[in-house]
């Protein structure tokens, strides 16, 4: 591999003293899919590191700690840190793939021990999903860190602590949010009381009301998404990328999970349809390909997407090469709407979903017909999609009868 890699200079890495772990570094990399230069700058970068500044045997266990300090020597200078560090964590990564990675632990806190106990509970008992797990630890682990002082255990929880942090949660997050916290704190206090944690119930929460159609309608207006659309500069790879993921969430209706689950088996060119599995409903939705989709989606495979095996359509353009999280796409539309000078703060990505969600109804498609192609497994769903909209029902409002006959503009 590195006779390969460095067909002119291959003796110089040859006949390392870490020649072997250079080779084993260099086919990882190929493997995970790093280009053919990055490979080449990582191994240029650790064959000094391993040369000067730390000792290591392969097959060897190495301290991740020990692996920082070595790769900061190299740090001190601003304009290659970043560099040295990022082959730092491809090198981490590698080790610890092949289970030689020592990383120390942190300090187990006061409340590591129940978290653990809580999270075994809700993963068997439960059935929770990983995200939802993860969003009940850490709505407990904030509430346990805040209201707690130094000494108190959580035996000594009661009703004025939790009180006091729904005042404070009140303070930060919005009615529908604390909702979620309200529902998380009661299934914790319920569950503790239950095992003796706590002295007395504490789940009797009162959750703050909310309103169905009391926010303002979330859907972008098509204009506005028309012109965040054509503010893509489409003459680099990133460009082309981000339009068709923008595009297929405006004309298609995507979720962000649903996108970057798309692959090249999902796509049927010749009768121009594609797949998508929805991903609450468990279904697969089969969905037709208007030719200016079409168009798009060919110019990204011809001149947005890096050349790689993964059958994810949409990559990531940064090594390794690999498919996106949903959350990356969230970030591209942050990214898109800020470059594009539009007045776009609050919206997220789903607003292109909501957009989808009320163009086919002022189309006249029906609420259950929007529903199914949105993925939804009731009707209440889509209607929070369909919020009133207000300034359209200026735009068509009649004239108000006046006393003396006349009838004026509303």
């Amino acid at each position: 591999m590195l006779g390969s890699l460095f067909p002119k200079i291959h003796r110089v890495y040859e006949q390392s003293p870490s020649a072997a772990e250079l080779e084993c570094f260099a086919c990882w990399l190929q493997e995970v899919g790093y280009t053919h230069v990055a490979t080449c700058d990582h191994l240029f970068r650790l064959k000094q590191i391993l040369e000067h500044a730390i000792e290591v045997v392969p097959d060897a266990l190495v301290s991740a700690d020990e692996l920082h300090q070595a790769f900061g020597g190299y740090c001190t200078n601003t304009d290659r840190a970043g560099l040295y560090r990022g082959t730092e964590r491809a090198y981490a990564r590698f080790l610890a793939t092949r289970g030689r990675l020592l990383v120390s632990k942190a300090p187990a806190g006061p409340f590591d021990l129940l978290l653990q106990e809580y999270r075994q509970y809700l993963t068997e008992v439960r059935g929770f999903t990983r995200s939802t797990i993860d969003q009940h630890l850490s709505t407990i682990g904030d509430f346990l860190g805040r209201v707690l002082r130094h000494g108190e255990q959580t035996s000594d929880l009661t009703a004025a602590h939790v009180e006091r942090y729904v005042a404070l949660r009140s303070r930060e997050v919005s009615r529908q949010t604390l909702q979620h916290t309200v529902a998380r704190l009661r299934a914790f206090l319920r569950l503790a009381f239950t095992r003796g944690v706590i002295r007395t119930p504490l789940d009797t929460i009162d959750t703050p009301r909310t309103y169905r159609g009391e926010l303002p309608p979330r859907a972008l207006d098509w204009c506005a998404v028309q012109r965040l659309l054509r503010s893509i500069d489409r003459t680099s790879p990133a460009g082309w990328r981000d339009y068709a993921i923008l595009h297929l969430m405006a004309h298609y209706g995507l979720r962000p999970s649903e996108i970057v689950a798309l692959t090249f088996d999902s796509f049927d060119w010749r009768a121009q349809t594609f797949d998508v599995e929805q991903r609450k409903t468990r279904s697969t939705l089969v969905l037709p390909l208007a030719n200016r989709s079409v168009a798009i989606l060919r110019g990204y495979l011809l001149r947005g997407r890096p050349a790689s095996a993964d059958p994810h359509l949409f990559l990531r353009l940064r090594c390794p090469a690999g498919s996106l999280q949903h959350t990356a796409v969230c970030d591209i539309f942050y990214k898109r709407a800020r470059r594009s000078g539009l007045a776009l703060d609050g919206y997220s990505s789903y607003c292109l979903r909501h957009a989808f969600a009320m163009r086919l109804l002022t189309r006249g498609v029906g609420v259950k017909a929007i529903g199914d192609l949105l993925g939804h497994r009731s009707l209440e769903s889509t209607c929070v999609y369909l919020r009133l909209d207000t300034a359209r029902l200026r735009s068509v409002a009649l004239e108000v009868p006046c006393g003396s006959g006349r009838r004026t503009p509303s």
